[in-house]
C-alpha cells in the first residue's frame, strides 16, 4: 500500500504543477511544455525513462512506461490532461496559480481539472519505485496537452503518431469518474466512469438576400437563423437508456431503495425519485444541443446575406442517427448544418476484470460505500485512445466531504481540492495498480 511519503508527495506535486501556467485559450494559444519538463523530470528520478514529444513547440506530452511482473498480461494507460482552462484572478479568493494550500486544501486552476490527478500518478509512479515495487501489468503513463481545446497537439497527436509507445494497452483510466458523491444521509457513491456522450459541434449557416433594413425581406438570413436556432433550443429529446445509464439507474436506485421497476418505461420518473444523486444521470439520459454563439451583420440598417450559429451537441453511443436527422429537420430548409468538431461516443464494458479491480480498491478505503457505473456528459481524451482499441474508463479517485460540489470546480472559480483527497487517490490508485489483474 502507498505510503505517507507518497500521499504528501501529491500534494507537492499538484501544488507546482499548478504554479506552472498551462492555461489553453484555444486556437493554439496555450503552452504546456514547461509543466511536461516538471513531470518528466519528477519520473526520470524515479528511474523512468519518459519522453517529451510536441506536435507544435511549446505544446509537450510526456509519455512513460512501468514493466509489470507479469508480461502476458495486457498493458494499461493511465492519463491526464496537463492544460487548464483560463482562470481571471481578480475573480478569485487566492491566485488561480498560487498552488497555496490553506486549511487542508489546495487552492488554484487544475486542483480538479486536473493536476491533481496528474500528481497522483506520478506520486503513485515514484512511490512504486522508492519501494521497490512493481504494478501487476505494465503501465503506460501519458500525460498529454490540448485537451481543453481539440486534443490535435495532445492525445490526438500521440493516437496518430506514436501510436507504438501504447503497444499493448487494451484499458486506459482517465478524469471524471470514482469521486464521493454523497446521494443522502450517511451513503456514500461512487461513480466509475464507462461512457461518454460524444462531441458534435455544429456550424449552421443560414444564406439569404441582402438588402436595406428599411424594406421588406422574405429572405432574411438572420430570421432564418433565429428561427433555426429557437427550434434547437426547445427540442425535446426523447430518452434513451445506454447500457451504462441503465445499470447506473438501477444501482442508484438499489442504494436508495427505490423500486426501480419503471426505469425501462418511465426512467425520467425515476429519475425524479434519486434525489441529489439524479445530477449524475440527468444529463446523459438523452441527446443535447445547445445554441451557443450567433454572428450575423455589420450594420444595423443593412439585412446580412448570410447569418451563423454554434451548437453545442451531444450524442449518447448508438444515436448518432438519430441525432443528424434530428439536426436536418430542426433546421429546416433554408438553414445547412455541419460538423465544426466532432468525437464519437464512447461505452466500455461493465463486466470486465478491471471494472471490479476499481470496484475493490475504491470499498478497500471506503467499506460502507457504494459504487455505481456512470457516462459523463462530456468528452475525455478517452475519444483519441479509444481509436487504438482502448477502452476507456473514467477514474481519478477522489474521497470529498459532504457539502463539496465537485462538478462545480470544472472551469470554475476557485477551483480547490482537499488534501485528504489527493491521499485517498493515492492509496487507491497504488492499491488498483498493484493488485488488480
Amino acid at each position: 500500500m502507498a505510503d505517507q511519503a507518497a500521499q504528501d508527495e501529491a500534494v507537492r506535486l499538484a501544488a507546482e504543477l499548478i504554479r506552472i501556467d498551462t492555461t489553453n485559450r484555444g486556437g493554439g494559444d496555450a503552452r504546456e511544455r514547461p509543466a511536461a519538463e516538471y513531470v518528466a523530470a519528477e519520473l526520470a528520478e524515479a528511474g523512468l525513462d519518459p519522453v517529451l514529444l510536441e506536435r507544435t513547440p511549446g505544446r509537450a506530452n510526456v509519455v512513460a512506461r512501468i514493466e509489470g511482473t507479469d508480461p502476458a498480461q495486457p498493458a494499461l494507460l493511465l492519463h491526464g490532461h496537463l492544460d487548464v482552462v483560463p482562470a481571471e484572478p481578480a475573480d478569485w479568493s487566492v491566485h488561480p496559480f498560487s498552488g497555496e494550500v490553506r486549511d487542508g486544501v489546495l487552492w488554484g486552476r487544475g486542483a480538479v481539472d486536473m493536476k491533481n490527478a496528474v500528481a497522483v500518478l506520478v506520486a503513485v509512479a515514484r512511490g512504486l519505485a522508492r519501494t521497490g515495487r512493481r504494478p501487476a501489468r505494465d503501465v503506460v503513463l501519458a500525460f498529454t496537452a490540448d485537451e481543453e481545446d481539440s486534443a490535435a497537439d495532445g492525445a490526438a497527436f500521440l493516437a496518430g503518431r506514436h501510436a507504438g509507445l501504447f503497444d499493448g494497452c487494451t484499458e486506459g483510466l482517465g478524469e471524471s469518474g470514482a469521486f464521493t458523491f454523497h446521494a443522502a444521509p450517511g451513503l456514500r457513491l461512487y461513480p466509475v466512469g464507462a461512457a461518454e456522450r460524444g462531441t458534435a459541434w455544429l456550424k449552421l449557416t443560414a444564406r439569404g438576400t441582402a438588402g436595406h433594413g428599411s424594406r421588406p425581406n422574405s429572405r432574411n438570413a438572420v430570421t432564418a437563423l433565429a428561427g433555426a436556432v429557437t427550434r434547437i433550443g426547445e427540442h425535446a429529446w426523447p430518452a434513451r437508456l445506454i447500457p451504462t445509464v441503465r445499470a447506473a439507474l438501477l444501482a442508484m436506485a438499489d442504494a436508495l431503495g427505490l423500486d426501480a421497476a419503471s426505469a425501462e418505461r418511465d426512467p425520467d420518473g425515476l429519475l425524479a425519485r434519486l434525489g441529489p444523486a439524479s445530477v449524475l444521470v440527468a444529463p446523459v439520459l438523452r441527446n443535447s444541443a445547445n445554441p451557443t454563439m450567433l454572428q450575423a451583420g455589420y450594420k444595423v440598417n443593412v439585412i446580412p446575406g448570410e447569418a451563423v450559429g454554434y451548437v453545442d451537441g451531444r450524442m449518447l453511443p448508438g444515436y448518432e442517427a438519430e441525432f443528424e436527422a434530428a439536426m436536418d429537420e430542426l433546421t429546416g430548409p433554408d438553414v445547412g448544418w455541419e460538423y465544426a468538431h466532432r468525437e464519437v461516443p464512447l461505452e466500455a464494458p461493465l463486466d470486465a476484470p478491471l471494472m471490479a479491480a476499481m470496484t475493490s480498491a475504491l470499498l478497500a478505503e471506503d467499506p460502507q460505500s457504494r459504487i455505481v457505473p456512470y457516462c459523463m456528459a462530456g468528452g475525455t481524451d478517452a475519444k483519441h485512445f479509444s481509436r487504438l482499441g482502448i477502452a476507456g474508463y473514467g477514474f481519478t479517485p477522489l474521497a470529498l466531504p459532504p457539502g463539496y460540489d465537485y462538478h462545480a470546480m470544472f472551469h470554475g472559480v476557485d477551483e480547490r481540492i482537499p488534501v485528504t483527497a489527493l491521499h485517498f487517490g493515492v492509496r487507491v490508485m497504488d492499491r488498483l495498480l498493484t493488485t488488480a489483474s
